[in-house]
């Protein structure tokens, strides 16, 4: 039996035990809410209702007391600060266990513990736009990335008509230049193939002499 043997052991030993109590304790009161297993919640609740009354106390054996449990100074002075003040004329119940379903994985019963008058901000997910409200909020910008679109095609357009009348000028310079030297060539080979065609009637008129 374990009579006068209170607290659940969580399947772990009592110097592994009373590290994470002191972990979960010194994370309810820096963050004022954590989520964790039901049974962790249950047993931590009445060590952060001790540590508020020591705050609230407000003396140094106090303070000595919370140092033992609390290992950071920082939480320490916001326990004596901020949340002692904040329960000064309640006499309990400084914090709540809510069950809120099961993990994935072991389904372990989960459970949120938080401070009674919690003022922190909730993370919220944004809500989903339905696709008609996307499409109207998209639209004006689709309508500008076309434009921007066509005019860009647009000036491509211009540049490359204009290269390609540079590039047709060019080539009617060059197949001008090109056609200069042809002609000088041709007149030469024509002078060349009627003095050639001269020649043997010279050879013959000798030879009948």
């Amino acid at each position: 039996m374990r009579h006068r043997k209170a607290g659940r052991k969580l399947s772990r030993t009592s110097s592994h035990r009373l590290a994470m109590f002191r972990n979960l304790v010194t994370s309810v009161l820096e963050h004022e809410r954590v989520m964790t297993t039901d049974a962790k919640a249950k047993e931590i609740r009445r060590w952060v209702d001790w540590m508020i009354t020591l705050g609230k106390k407000g003396d140094l054996a106090a303070r000595r007391q919370a140092l033992k449990v609390i290992r950071d100074k920082s939480i320490v002075h916001k326990l004596f600060a901020e949340l002692a003040p904040r329960y000064q004329n309640v006499s309990g119940g400084y914090s709540r266990v809510i069950k809120i379903g099961y993990r994935r994985g072991d389904g372990a019963p989960m459970s949120m513990i938080e401070l009674v008058d919690f003022t922190g901000v909730e993370k919220r997910r944004p809500k989903k736009k339905k696709k008609k409200e996307k499409i109207k909020a998209e639209a004006p910008q689709v309508e500008q990335e076309v434009a921007e679109k066509v005019e860009e095609k647009v000036e491509e357009g211009e540049q490359v008509a204009e290269a390609e009348e540079t590039g047709g000028e060019e080539a009617k310079e060059a197949e001008a230049e090109s056609a200069a030297p042809e002609d000088e060539v041709s007149e030469t080979e024509s002078i060349d193939e009627s003095a050639l065609a001269d020649e043997p009637a010279g050879g013959e008129e000798k030879e009948d002499k």
